[in-house]
């Protein structure tokens, strides 16, 4: 199969929710009910990829903590949450095989730059468009 431009899948940062490193865990979960989302990226200051916060990463540190109010969910920053292992970055000159393999258990998989810069995502269902249209 010829090489596919990762471009051509991207939806961009600008077209994407995504989570600052300084909000907290109650803005994640706000930013996440508005957009219908159960997974988001977390993004540094500096625009690079620090990994993904998901509702039951917040939800779990409730339950470990014992203690849940509104005002508690204000104090965790969603940084101490992150779970970078979660969803892996492909670079932006990934091959779909390498997208293939990232996304399987995944809804999207975020694309970055050489210096790890956050530039969107790629969704399960372009890349399976990509595949039915090579197939074709």
């Amino acid at each position: 199969m010829e090489k596919t431009n990762v471009l051509l899948l991207l939806t961009p940062k600008k077209e994407v929710a995504y989570l600052d490193e300084k909000m907290n865990a109650r803005q994640a979960m706000e930013k996440m009910r508005a957009h219908g989302y159960r997974i988001i990226p977390l993004i540094s200051r500096h625009g690079e990829y620090l990994g993904t916060i998901s509702e039951g990463d917040i939800l779990w540190h409730i339950v470990n903590e014992k203690e849940f109010s509104l005002e508690k969910l204000e104090e965790i920053k969603v940084k101490t949450l992150i779970r970078n292992d979660y969803v892996t970055p492909v670079k932006v000159d990934a091959h779909i095989d390498e997208l293939v393999d990232a996304i399987v258990d995944h809804n999207f998989v975020p694309v970055v730059d050489d210096r790890g810069v956050f530039m969107g995502i790629v969704t399960r269902s372009k890349v399976l468009q990509e595949l039915l249209k090579s197939l074709r």
